[in-house]
This record gives structure tokens, sequence and C-alpha cells, in this order.
């Protein structure tokens, strides 16, 4: 006999997170988890049927988020979470649909300066640090995710060995499920044979994760990313820079880097993984104010 859905939200959310992890798409399932628990706090733990999840609702806990100092992206990723989970109860005819999330901000803010230019770039790779060290296996991953197009760090944890064929790298982005093939540029290839090593009894080309088992794997990868994080800041304290590098850095600045040598956003977008331009010109946003900056300054410097 078939089990019947929840009529619930939190119990219908949190069905659906066993769903997302017994299908081991660990990233979604804790994204979920997220907001499950924001959502959960807003509702003070009352497990509501989905009819109250109506319009008003959503409004007051959009309210409730910016009330509490949440950020507008971040908010607007709560929403998307919450409506789709919304979206699969109307599939199964739990609810019906009143587009209660037409009202609330789902969008997505294009983001501060996030990029560091090509000169950095360089003074990252001449950068004097203990060999095999901790801080100099983050300066190298986040070259290496330069070198690789922008590859995500979650990306970069679970690349394989048995992803390099022939002198290219072929994986699927975790993200979109895109398939992606990267030539092994000679500063990848440096990489790869610096820590070789390390990964000799392992299946990951990178020294991040070690275990085999999905579950252990992704949590291994949550503590190498939050660490990979933290070193970063540190890298960029030495390097005084004027922006803190982050694992998004790399991407923005191969992206920033492209546009800068007049290469097209479709070919940009491409070359990222990108599902859509539109993705592609929010990581170009500050370049593009740049180059109008530039472009207005030149036009008006006969008027000084």
């Amino acid at each position: 006999m078939a089990r019947i859905k929840s009529t619930n939200v939190l119990s219908f959310f949190k069905e659906q997170i066993t769903l997302l992890e017994s299908s081991n798409k660990l990233g979604t399932a804790r994204n979920y988890r997220r907001t499950l628990s924001s959502f959960s706090l807003f509702l003070e733990g009352r497990d509501i049927p989905f009819r109250l999840l109506d319009e008003p609702l959503v409004i007051r806990y959009e309210s409730w988020l910016r009330s509490r100092g949440v950020l507008r992206n971040s908010s607007s990723f709560y929403m998307r979470v919450l409506r789709s989970v919304y979206n699969k109860a109307v599939t199964k005819r739990l609810v019906k649909q009143t587009f209660p999330f037409q009202n609330v901000y789902t969008g997505v803010d294009k983001t501060r300066k996030r990029a560091i230019d090509e000169q950095h770039i360089l003074d990252l790779c001449k950068l004097s640090l203990p060999a095999l060290s901790p801080l100099a296996l983050a300066r190298d991953l986040f070259l290496f995710s330069y070198c690789t197009r922008g590859m995500a760090f979650v990306d970069m944890a679970f690349l394989c060995k048995k992803n390099i064929h022939n002198g290219y790298i072929c994986y699927t982005r975790k993200k979109t499920g895109q398939q992606l093939v990267i030539r092994v540029e000679p500063l990848i290839q440096k990489i790869i044979s610096r820590y070789a090593g390390q990964t000799k009894r392992s299946q990951y080309l990178l020294p991040i994760i070690s275990s085999e088992d999905p579950v252990i794997a992704f949590s291994q990868y949550q503590t190498a990313l939050g660490y990979y994080n933290k070193l970063l800041k540190r890298i960029s304290k030495i390097l005084d820079l004027d922006i803190s590098l982050s694992s998004y850095t790399a991407r923005h600045s191969w992206a920033t880097a492209a546009r800068n040598h007049n290469v097209p956003i479709s070919v940009i977008s491409a070359g990222m993984g990108h599902t859509t331009e539109k993705t592609t010109q929010i990581y170009l946003a500050s370049l593009e104010s740049s180059v109008i900056d530039q472009a207005n300054q030149s036009i008006l410097s006969a008027l000084v």
C-alpha cells in the first residue's frame, strides 16, 4: 500500500529532503535543510497545512527575514527553495496553485566586485609559500580553479583521475549537470603533478577529500570548503588585496579576464557552464561598470 504523502508543509519538506538524500543529491538536500530550518523558525515550529501557505504568509516571512538582517539574495534563496517545495506539492495535488510567491523577491541581485585582475593572479603564482603547506594547497587550488575556467570547488573536490582523457579534463558540473571539457594546460598539469604523491592511493585527482562513501565524502567537502575559504582570507592579507579572496573569486576573475581579452559573452558563458548568458552578465557586472566609467572619462576628458 502506497504511503500517503503529508499535506503539512514542514513534514512534506522533510520528505523531500529524504528523497534528495536517497538520490545522492546532497547539495540540494543541504539547501532544502537550510530553508526548512529558517522557515520552521519563522513558524515557531508549528507545522501548517499547505492551504495556509498563502501570499500574506509568504510576504510576512520575507519581512521576518529582512528584520533579522538577512540579505536580499539570501532571502531570495529561501523563497526559491520554498517555492520549489510548494510547486512539488501542487504537482502532487496536495494544494491548489495560488501563486503565493508572485509578490516577493526571487531574483538574484548583481554581485559586488569579487574578481581580482591578472596582475594579482600573477602575484599569486609567484607567492613564496612553504611547499605542500595548507596555504600552498589553498593557493594552488585557487589557481587550478582559475586555469580551469573557474571550476567550482565542489567539482574540484570530486574530480577523479578517470576524468582525464587524452590531455583533457571531462567532467559534469554538479550544480547544472552540464558536461564540460577542458584542455590540461601546463599550469594545470604542474598542480596535478605537485600533489600526485598525496593522491597516489586515491581515486580523486586533488587532495581535498578521500572517502568514496557519498555521505562521508560530502561531509569532507563541506569541511574542506570552510577551511579553504579561511586560508584564502589569510592569503588576501599576505598579498594586501582590496578584496577578500573566496572560493568564488577564481571563477569571477576568470570571467573578468576573458572579457578583458574581448572574448564574447556567449563563449564565456559556455566555457563556465552557465545555463544562460544572464548568469554570466551577473558575474561581469562590476567589469561592465568599470568599462563604462573608463569610456565616460575618455569622453569627458576634453572638458577639463
